[in-house]
């Protein structure tokens, strides 16, 4: 099989292409010959060696893709050699051919495309949890999407308009606001140019915000906490501020550790706010919740909800461009490696 190598933590250079034996399913598992893999800022992350759960380099990565079955382990009954299937993985994914646990992928409509495909398990998966397992969205609330163009901005902007009477808020740059107004975004706020937080003040007459999807981390964290209204809640699932452009920069991350707030039990009972956190790495293990998620993704194209917006695709050769185009942010959507 090929597959895309961290060599070692660094910049883009590091990645390497690489083959090696094909792997066989053990019982209960499936093998895949993948058609298309997602990028997500953690991979990247794991690249520049500031991703806790990422294996030491030398090393594959990856979390979700789409293509055919070609090999069922023993046991495995319920689905056929040639399914056209997406799926995640607990890193390996950014491989031609990938051998899963069977609860980790789900068949999907022929309709659907190998890309957009590819392009939803992650994104989708988050916004899912975020919008309607975390906080339960209603109509009437108001929520805010930091990095609103993004692949997770754009799904759950997409993913909101499917309760009615949900007021979104995005953080995008200025080039990016027709992208995130064309996925649901009532008001997009140029975080460059902008203080953030004063906007949304001024556009809710003070009255704050229901959900904040914060992915920033480090001051952000405390900025969003400081927008909720009575039962609000902020959702924690991520910490880009802790990154830098090109390598890893310690003294970036430290400083933004410190600056992420301490939660006090006592102060949030008095404030009526809420604070999660979401890490879909630390789920794999629970196969309910993945199978269960990966359905209603599905789901959610079927209904015409969801609507994967995929920003370019990269071979495995070009993947350093691809770890570029996210790190730097100049995607708009998903990024897409194909083997």
């Amino acid at each position: 099989m090929r597959a895309v190598w961290i060599r070692k933590h660094g910049g883009p250079n590091v990645l390497e292409v690489r083959e090696t034996d094909d792997p066989a399913p053990g019982p209960g598992e499936v093998r895949i010959r993948v058609r298309a893999c997602g990028l997500n800022f953690a991979e990247v992350s794991a690249r520049q060696g500031i991703y806790p759960d990422a294996p030491k380099p030398p090393c594959v990565v990856g979390y979700e893709g789409a293509g055919v079955i070609d090999a069922l382990g023993e046991g495995v009954d319920d689905v056929e050699v040639g399914a056209r299937v997406m799926f995640v993985s607990e890193f390996g994914g950014h491989s031609d051919t990938v051998v899963i646990e069977r609860y980790m992928l789900v068949p999907i409509p022929d309709e659907l495309s190998f890309e957009d495909a590819a392009a939803m398990p992650v994104n989708y998966l988050t916004a899912y949890q975020m919008l309607f397992r975390l906080r339960r969205i209603q109509a009437g609330d108001r929520v805010l999407i930091h990095a609103a163009a993004g692949g997770v901005g754009t799904a759950t902007l997409q993913l909101c308009r499917s309760v009615e009477g949900v007021t979104t808020f995005g953080t995008a740059s200025a080039g990016k606001h027709d992208h995130v107004r064309a996925h649901g975004c009532d008001h997009p706020i140029d975080y460059r140019s902008t203080d953030y937080v004063a906007a949304v003040n001024e556009l809710t007459d003070g009255d704050g915000l229901d959900l904040v999807c914060d992915a920033l981390g480090g001051a952000d964290w405390a900025k969003g906490y400081s927008l909720l209204r009575p039962g609000g809640m902020l959702v924690c699932f991520g910490f880009a501020n802790g990154s830098k452009a090109g390598k890893r920069s310690l003294m970036k991350l430290v400083g933004q550790f410190i600056k992420v707030p301490k939660y006090n039990p006592i102060r949030m009972m008095g404030d009526n706010r809420i604070v999660a956190g979401l890490n879909l790495g630390a789920m794999w293990d629970n196969h309910d919740l993945i199978q269960d998620g990966l359905q209603r993704v599905v789901g959610f194209w079927e209904a015409g909800v969801a609507r994967p917006h995929i920003d370019s695709k990269f071979s495995f050769e070009d993947a350093a461009d691809a770890h570029g185009r996210l790190e730097y942010a100049k995607n708009m959507g998903k990024v897409i490696l194909v083997p």
